[in-house]
């Protein structure tokens, strides 16, 4: 034993025991075969780099039916075999490494005396890491997608509701990733999730075993899209009713348009798409109207509520511009459509011939994606009977301006509690129930809606689906008919007490997390960083 300070640093001497036993029979043995020397990184003393000189020996195993002939000393108090730094140096670079990142967590330990490299940094903190994550027991899981680039690519995290932690984050969001990795956790009883199929799938493929549950936030959340999507329905083209169909029945024709598409279902989303532009059209409007009267841009944001990089970009104009159309991609059949014409026009509407053509030529979208594409040409000079009883839903017009409301804004006025609304826009909504039927049959549901998710009664949601399906409204039917085909992920949402708050959160985080780092993390990294940090009870300190 003994320690000297040159070129400024402590060295640290120590030599070994006389005998040590064999790790492979426990056989004590004091035969010694040889030396080695081992230099530790250890923590340092006022700022001084401190290295530990270990003298270590190399023994002979006197069992003869043992399989090692040799052996060496082992730290298992100090530092594993084959390491460089002592545990408590692993322990506290990992907790830097956890909290600031791998090049601020290199510039503290050289500051406190303990340089190392952000390779080496980052390299022990995945590897503890990934032992972790293989080992997690989990009983209730919350999971949902979270975006690599939006639009483009996604992953998914993993969290223990009962812990409030993440287990794991995967790199890619597939039904196959989420039911292997369920499957390598038979203990799962609960998995709390979205709507989202791919991840109800997984959960039946991974572990068929556990209850799902839909989260009740998204619940209420598609509701409202449902309505704000029949809100923004435009007043349908008069229209000569089918004498046939006289009463409220989904609207089923004997000819279909497109790819497995009702007729009802693609005029839901033309006459949504017409309303919002009526809806928009009525705010380019007012904002040219008050600019006519002399009105700067930023008495035009205060007055209108609406955006300043709205506002500024509409004054310059003089007419309101279409809708601008994305670029194509090579999942998006609208880059292909030379070739479709052509074929089109050659007599082939067969939309998985025109698949296969395609896709020869490099498409990687579905054939549902085409066939709303060609669902527009089988449409072309065919007349279209709809159900006269499944009216349009009359514009809403703020009682206070004169001007149309957004479907947006009216939605969630829709859903929200009258507790929750202010005295004003309590006026919108006693002004809108007068205005419009529909609205007020929606506001309605949308309050059984909301109590019955937190009343813990089964029975009421049947009631409920029974009623809204009888609705003259299409959009809800529709919501309804997407209920019932999740509907025992609907049912436990409304019997359990969990849900996917904590995985918002913590997909929040991994937001912050993969930013601070300029998005260059990998996925190992996003994990190590994302799992609570924790001491491993090894050592003494």
């Amino acid at each position: 034993m003994g320690s000297e300070c040159r070129d400024g640093r402590w060295t640290v001497s120590a030599v070994g025991r006389g005998s040590a036993r064999c790790p492979g029979c426990d056989v004590r043995s004091s035969r010694r075969h040889g030396w080695q020397v081992r230099l530790l990184q250890d923590l340092p003393a006022q700022g001084t780099p401190v290295t530990l000189r270990v003298c270590l020996s190399r023994w002979r195993c006197q069992n003869q039916g043992c399989a090692r002939k040799t052996f060496s000393d082992r730290l298992p108090t100090i530092a594993p075999p084959s390491a460089r730094r002592t545990c408590r140096v692993t322990d506290l670079t990992r907790l830097f490494d956890h909290a600031a990142g791998g090049r601020r967590a290199e510039c503290l330990m050289a500051s406190l005396g303990l340089p190392q490299s952000d390779d080496t940094i980052l390299r022990h903190l995945k590897r503890h890491a990934g032992a972790r994550a293989e080992a997690a027991t989990v009983r209730v899981v919350g999971v949902d997608d979270w975006a690599w680039q939006k639009g483009f690519r996604y992953g998914t995290i993993m969290v223990d509701l009962e812990r409030r932690e993440v287990v794991d984050v995967l790199p890619d969001r597939s039904a196959e990733a989420t039911g292997h990795w369920l499957a390598q956790h038979p203990g799962i009883e609960i998995v709390s999730r979205d709507r989202a199929g791919l991840y109800a799938e997984g959960a039946r493929q991974g572990a068929p075993q556990a209850r799902p549950v839909a989260d009740r936030f998204h619940l209420l959340q598609n509701f409202q899209k449902a309505i704000e999507q029949q809100l923004s329905r435009a007043p349908r083209p008069n229209r000569q009713p089918s004498p046939s169909l006289t009463k409220a029945e989904p609207v089923i024709l004997a000819e279909w348009i497109g790819h497995g598409r009702q007729p009802a279902l693609v005029e839901h989303r033309q006459l949504g798409s017409i309303g919002r532009r009526a809806v928009n059209t009525d705010k380019f409007n007012q904002v040219k109207a008050l600019q006519l009267s002399g009105h700067r841009i930023t008495a035009i944001v205060r007055q209108t509520k609406f955006s300043r990089r709205t506002v500024t970009k509409w004054v310059q104009l003089d007419a309101l511009p279409e809708r601008n159309v994305m670029a194509p991609k090579p999942n998006t059949p609208s880059g292909f459509h030379d070739h479709l014409a052509r074929r089109w026009a050659e007599g082939c509407t067969s939309g998985r011939v025109l698949l296969l053509e395609i896709r020869d030529l490099g498409y990687t979208g579905s054939l549902s994606h085409l066939g709303r594409l060609l669902a527009g040409w089988h449409r072309a000079g065919r007349p279209v009977t709809v159900d006269a009883a499944t009216a349009a839903t009359p514009n809403l017009i703020d009682p206070l301006t004169g001007h149309l409301v957004s479907p947006i804004v009216a939605a969630a006025l829709c859903v929200k509690p009258r507790g929750l609304l202010t005295e004003t826009q309590a006026a919108k909504v006693d002004a809108f129930k007068t205005i419009s039927p529909a609205f007020a049959t929606m506001r309605a549901l949308a309050m059984r809606f909301r109590g019955i998710l937190r009343g813990g009664d089964v029975e009421k949601l049947t009631v409920w689906l029974h009623d809204a399906d009888l609705s003259t409204l299409y959009g809800i039917r529709r919501f309804v008919h997407t209920l019932r085909q999740d509907l025992a992920a609907v049912g436990n949402a409304i019997t359990e007490t969990w849900s996917n708050g904590q995985t918002e959160g913590q997909i929040n985080r991994l937001k912050t997390l993969k930013r601070a780092m300029y998005g260059r993390a990998g996925v190992d990294l996003l994990r190590a960083r994302m799992m609570p940090f924790r001491v491993e009870p090894n050592h003494t300190n």
